[in-house]
């Protein structure tokens, strides 16, 4: 096993493992779900199992005999079909200890960024009470070229607080005397009902959105137009015949399209031009930027895309407006269940810088006794702007006074 800088020692199970042997973990080729396989990996009563293969079957099998074989201390199973996951009971009292359904999740947060126009990101935290948003600053917007402290004078009834912002891809941590600049993305906490107000602080007003159109009926594009379609007007675009006939009697007010969605003849008959965003969320990621490309040069007004291979996320600033990258949503649903239990939350914010946004529960005791009855301002805190564990700093929190 390799010995990682938290103390975990990891092994990886895959059928194929490509360049995964360049990295310091150790790896197992095999089937996930086979006895022989889970053998090899060492598994005990310490170990926690992560099965999340595409298939739910393999999923559920492999976490089975790691309880019932191995008496593994805990198991995370991840699903794709709702109907295994409402009856975790079926397969053994205590087997899947955590589900998790990244397509859930990424149904969850394109439903938030549609209902909250300019944000770019919306993660939840403190059962929903607290919300972390990053938003683009626009040249139009009213602190573009300000102080960032003068967030306080335009809107003193609301609490409002910018732990970071990234400026032309680097993180900084900035104070009340930041001058925030064009396209700074910028990262702020502040209740729900917010998240509106605070926006345009950084952009100019967008209206709210009313006409949509999903590519793709799988599972996330079925479950976001059955979430949108009593509010807003859907239009559901699937290459396939026999999908699209069974989209149509399960969806009611949703129109559903049998075609293309990079065929510019269907886009232009269903007036793309006045389609307030185009979402691509195919299995596909070729499809999904390509048809969105062509709905922004055709008129679409906002693109969003779900984009499966990191290697195109060089490819989308500039050309889509927002992409959720479900392996950050796994990811981030698996980390939170592996930290101790006063860890409440904790999520991926970047990948490709590995930021972390997490939420923690504080105890007193010899080392925190000094933080209770401080001001947030003054509390020390060690900041990370590399992956690197090595290259934290201490800062103090920034205040707006």
């Amino acid at each position: 096993f390799f010995q990682a800088e938290d103390g975990i020692r990891y092994c990886l199970l895959s059928r194929g493992l490509g360049d995964v042997y360049k990295r310091q973990i150790m790896t197992i080729a095999g089937h996930a779900s086979a006895l022989h396989t889970l053998k090899k990996s060492g598994l005990d009563d310490e170990t926690i199992v992560i099965a999340v293969t595409s298939n739910d079957e393999v999923n559920i099998i492999a976490c089975q005999i790691a309880k019932n074989v191995f008496n593994v201390k805990k198991t995370i199973c991840r699903f794709k079909d709702n109907n295994y996951r409402d009856q975790l009971d079926i397969f053994g009292e205590g087997i899947i200890d955590i589900s998790i359904s990244p397509e859930d999740e990424v149904t969850s947060h394109l439903l938030e960024l549609i209902e909250h126009p300019g944000a770019d990101q919306i993660e939840k935290f403190a059962d929903g009470k607290v919300s972390l948003v990053s938003v683009k600053a626009k040249r139009k917007g009213r602190l573009v070229g300000r102080e960032l402290k003068g967030i306080k004078d335009d809107m003193p009834d609301i609490d409002a607080f910018i732990p970071a912002i990234y400026r032309k891809g680097k993180p900084l941590i900035p104070s009340g005397e930041t001058i925030i600049k064009e396209n700074d993305e910028v990262y702020f906490i502040s209740s729900e009902s917010d998240i509106g107000s605070i926006v345009d602080e950084f952009r100019d007003h967008e209206e709210s959105y009313s006409r949509i159109m999903i590519v793709g009926g799988g599972k996330v594009g079925f479950s976001l137009a059955k979430g949108l379609e009593n509010s807003y007007n859907v239009k559901l675009i699937d290459s396939n015949p026999e999908k699209c006939s069974s989209l149509s009697k399960e969806l009611e007010k949703t129109i559903v399209l049998n075609g293309s969605a990079t065929d510019e003849t269907l886009l232009k008959s269903e007036n793309i031009a006045n389609i307030d965003i185009f979402c691509a969320l195919t299995n596909d990621d070729e499809t999904n930027v390509m048809s969105s490309l062509l709905a922004k040069k055709m008129g679409a007004k906002k693109t969003m895309i779900i984009l499966n291979n990191p290697s195109y996320l060089g490819l989308v600033p500039g050309f889509i407006d927002i992409y959720i990258a479900p392996h950050r949503l796994t990811v981030s649903s698996v980390l939170q269940d592996l930290r101790d239990s006063d860890v409440a939350q904790d999520v991926i914010l970047k990948v490709d810088t590995g930021a972390e946004a997490i939420e923690g529960i504080v105890h007193a005791n010899e080392y925190t006794s000094g933080l209770f009855g401080t001001p947030i301002k003054d509390v020390p805190c060690l900041l990370y702007t590399s992956p690197s564990p090595r290259d934290k700093r201490q800062s103090r929190m920034p205040s707006y006074a």
